[in-house]
């Protein structure tokens, strides 16, 4: 599967209550559901009316379903070709 970041605008999902937030995530838990095992969700970071979500997927047609049946949008998908942090260095 590859790994996508998918950034979401939704505008106010930085003051959402925790409340609302684990709602979304069981609106998403559910699309998921009935696309498993072709995508799987890995994380979220939220910011100031975005979200920048981390996924695995088959293809990016099944993030483009997800968005659909989950109804959060996919402003911008990217394939994520490398991972680098502190210890590339050390090769």
């Amino acid at each position: 599967m590859k790994r996508y970041v998918i950034e979401r605008q939704i505008p106010g999902v930085d003051k959402m209550s925790p409340t609302d937030l684990s709602g979304a995530a069981k609106t998403s838990n559910a699309a998921l559901a009935q696309l498993a095992p072709k995508v799987q969700w890995v994380h979220s970071y939220v910011a100031q009316d975005k979200t920048f979500c981390i996924y695995l997927a088959e293809s990016e047609d099944d993030i483009r379903e997800h968005a659909r049946i989950s109804g959060f949008p996919a402003n911008k998908i990217t394939e994520v070709t490398g991972v680098i942090d502190p210890t590339t260095e050390k090769g």
